[in-house]
């Protein structure tokens, strides 16, 4: 495992329909958006899974959890540890749960300020929520190590 500051971080926005995906480097402490994954009702492909991990060799990988504004969980946090702990067990990689709370509204934020198109049901924003997930937990690094 390298060191802190150094490691390649991979990204995971769940949902139920989609999985949004971004891949970064902690050093430079920004993601870049790599795809969406189609889900059903929050069962991605596996196998395309393992293909994106074998791709970018990630040495730590993050799943969002949603939590509620009050800090407490809600049905899709269940869902997301789930998802995080059988991306553990199928491909025994470091997991950690990061804060994802306004990441999805922030990401649309984001497009229509682009000028992207509003359609978010079909062309999907996850992409970018799993970059602000990468990018929030590089800041919570470079706090705990301030």
């Amino acid at each position: 495992m390298p060191e802190v500051g150094s490691r390649r971080v991979m990204a995971f926005d769940f949902g139920t329909r989609r999985i949004g995906v971004a891949s970064g480097q902690e050093l430079l402490g920004t993601g870049k958006p790599l795809t969406m994954l189609a889900a059903r009702d929050g069962v991605p492909d596996w196998d395309q899974i393992g293909r994106l991990l074998d791709e970018w060799k990630p040495d730590c990988v993050l799943v969002g959890l949603p939590l509620n504004m009050d800090d407490t969980e809600n049905d899709m946090c269940a869902r997301a540890r789930k998802f995080g702990k059988r991306l553990h067990g199928r491909f025994h990689v470091e997991v950690e749960m990061v804060d994802e709370r306004l990441t999805s509204f922030e990401a649309k934020g984001d497009v229509m300020a682009a000028g992207g198109s509003r359609d978010f049901g079909r062309d999907g924003v996850d992409d970018r929520a799993a970059v602000l997930i990468l990018e929030t937990w590089f800041h919570q690094q470079e706090s705990r190590s301030a």
